[in-house]
């Protein structure tokens, strides 16, 4: 008989991506050439830092803003400052802390272009501090009374919700770097706090719920996957002990419960996804 121990399992997030682009108007004056940073002009809450986001003029023509791009679009890692400053960076890890260094270099456009930006987010990381987790799945009873005997057969079993608490420590640096996890590709509790509070978008995430997350050579993965929404975030402060958070969410897809190898995609140096003609990622089985 196996037994699993907690230790072997751990939970993924992918930052959902949004389907209607983000307009702006982007001014000469918006770019900040000599600091790394440019504005917009809609309520930069829509956005988080650590977001893939891709901007892209609406006309078509060369977007001008970052040095030597001279395309009409390009994706980015985008780092949101105290005051709403947003910078674009070729690293996931690099945007989370934000130095201006590590920034990518800008330049004032010669004139007013109108630009979308929309969030492209598509990869999965490990959530860091995580202390445990737990995962509740119901079936919902449905009342048949009122359907014809068609409808009834497709709803008679009912439907499938989930809910799940995440216990972590309080964590928003990126030096954290702790057993099983790869360097700069952590995603903390911080992130959550701040998808609650987001409007525009929503508080939604992919999830993947690691009940034994196997490696090459031991027995197979064992997980639960589900598009969650972020309903609650309570922090707890202590001055005897670590800053704690309690993270509620429900699910708001389908939950499906799997066994075997999670998907591993093939990545560039720049740790986008190798692309096949059709654009979906290429798998590395392939």
């Amino acid at each position: 008989m196996s037994v699993y121990l907690g230790y072997t399992g751990s939970v993924e997030l992918d930052r959902d991506s949004t389907d209607a682009p983000l307009e702006t108007v982007l001014d000469p004056s918006d770019v900040n050439v000599s600091r790394r940073r440019f504005s917009v002009d809609f309520n930069v809450s829509a956005l988080i830092t650590g977001d893939r986001v891709e901007i892209a003029t609406v006309d078509g023509s060369t977007l001008q803003l970052v040095s030597g791009h001279n395309h009409p679009d390009g994706a980015w890692y985008i780092h949101i400052d105290d005051v709403g400053g947003i910078r674009l960076y070729d690293q996931f890890q690099a945007s989370l802390s934000g130095q201006q260094g590590d920034a990518l270099d800008l330049v004032t456009p010669s004139a007013v272009q109108n630009i979308t930006i929309q969030t492209k987010n598509d990869r999965y990381r490990f959530m860091a501090k995580i202390r445990d987790f737990e995962l509740t799945t119901s079936r919902d009873t449905v009342d048949l009374t009122s359907l014809g005997n068609e409808f009834r057969s497709q709803y008679e079993q009912g439907l499938i919700s989930g809910q799940g608490v995440l216990n972590c420590l309080w964590e928003s640096s990126p030096a954290f770097i702790g057993p099983g996890y790869r360097p700069g590709q952590a995603e903390f509790p911080s992130y959550l706090a701040r998808l609650v509070v987001r409007v525009q978008q929503g508080a939604d995430f992919n999830g993947r719920f690691f009940i034994y997350a196997g490696s090459i050579g031991q027995p197979e993965s064992v997980w639960y996957e589900a598009k969650c929404i972020v309903t609650n975030v309570a922090v707890s402060v202590s001055n005897e002990g670590a800053i704690e958070t309690r993270i509620d969410f429900v699910t708001s897809d389908q939950i499906v419960l799997k066994q075997g190898r999670p998907p591993v995609y093939l990545l560039q140096e720049s740790g986008d996804y190798l692309l096949q003609e059709d654009g979906s990622p290429l798998l590395q089985e392939d």
